[in-house]
């Protein structure tokens, strides 16, 4: 799948859903350390435990965040 998050540094995420984990979570732009370490974080993870574990969290000021635009994703996805 692919999202073009909304709000942050970051241009597009791409990730998959097998069996309702999480799978295959890359970002483009944004910070990348930071990013790659949300993505191997959630690899494997149930797909509602990042969404409860992600959403809601900012960055700076911002309303969102790249975590957040994933939890996004993964409930625009999911059909949450």
């Amino acid at each position: 799948m692919q999202y073009r998050p909304r709000g942050v540094c970051s241009r597009l995420i791409e990730f998959d859903i097998e069996d309702g984990k999480v799978k295959n979570v890359s970002f483009e732009g944004g910070c990348n350390g930071n990013l790659q370490g949300i993505a191997r974080l959630v690899e494997g993870m149930d797909v509602n435990e990042v969404i409860s574990r992600i959403e809601g969290i900012r960055c700076g000021f911002k309303s969102t965040s790249c975590p957040d635009q994933l939890a996004q994703a993964l409930k625009a996805a999911s059909g949450k």
